[in-house]
């Protein structure tokens, strides 16, 4: 079964785990000018223009025609990744390609196209991924493949900790004078998605080091055959943080590997600097 893979720039991966992917980009609008993630701005870029950005306006989804473009220019069958439905139109417009490819281009029409909603974003997304890719590996029949890929991302936990709020204030995310109290109080807002791939608020708490101990108690209170899975762990320029993570988990945990990685832009952009996200 050979199979192109595509996502959308909202997933997290290194950049060794990124080969033979295909990313369409997200694009991302800054002091009135459009950046398309990954391809006209660099993470060093974008976490330089975002931290003196006066107005920061948010994000793009990929259109239908992106898509469409890169359908129609596969001759393997394709699966297309985008982060939550509930969070961008990124879904949905790849939904809607695929409904394009088969009105337009009928000799394309027996390819397999099969447009999963994530749920997810960031390295949650990227997990996702490396789980098709270990089912391929198994050399399962297709529909079996898609069967337990959704079983997976239904099941795959996601949280993480906001440690600033400026660009969320920058982007009319959330009110200023509410994120301007948070900061001054050193709360840390500990976030995480619903099984619809919302964004919900989990805890409140003061302090770096409670917000880290409140993450590791998710892990163990949401946490389940983690013998058999991965930790990802995305951060926004705190390199430290993130490996002090990593270590507490090893010692907490029976995770089979542990995967720490930045945060692109699409998600640095809300998350800001000092932002930690785990999936598992």
């Amino acid at each position: 079964m050979k199979i192109k893979i595509l996502t959308d720039s909202a997933c997290d991966l290194p950049q060794k785990l990124l080969k033979h992917i295909e990313v369409i980009p997200i694009s991302l609008l800054i002091d009135g000018q459009t950046y398309k993630d990954t391809v006209d701005i660099t993470k060093k870029k974008f976490y330089d223009l975002i931290q003196k950005a006066k107005n920061f306006t948010g994000t793009a989804a990929p259109s239908p025609y992106e898509y469409l473009k890169q359908y129609v220019n596969e001759n393997d069958n394709v699966f297309v990744f985008t982060i939550s439905a509930a969070l961008s139109s990124s879904y949905n417009n790849a939904l809607m390609a695929k409904n394009m490819l088969k009105e337009q281009f009928s000799e394309k029409a027996n390819k397999v196209i099969h447009v999963f909603d994530s749920l997810n974003a960031s390295i949650g997304q990227g997990l996702i991924i490396l789980k098709l890719k270990e089912l391929i590996e198994k050399k399962l029949p297709q529909e079996q493949v898609i069967e337990q890929l959704e079983t997976y991302i239904k099941e795959t936990k996601t949280f993480f900790i906001l440690d600033k709020m400026d660009n969320l204030i920058k982007s009319g995310r959330i009110n200023k004078v509410v994120g301007k109290l948070i900061s001054t109080l050193n709360i840390k807002l500990i976030m995480g998605k619903s099984d619809e791939g919302e964004i919900v608020l989990y805890d409140k708490v003061r302090g770096a080091k409670n917000s880290m101990n409140r993450l590791l108690s998710l892990i163990e209170n949401h946490g389940s055959k983690l013998e058999e899975k991965i930790l990802g762990i995305a951060h926004y320029d705190c390199l430290e943080k993130a490996m002090h993570l990593k270590e507490k988990a090893q010692q907490l945990f029976p995770f089979k590997d542990v995967i720490i990685t930045e945060m692109g832009p699409t998600i640095a952009a809300y998350a800001d600097r000092g932002g930690l996200l785990i999936s598992f």
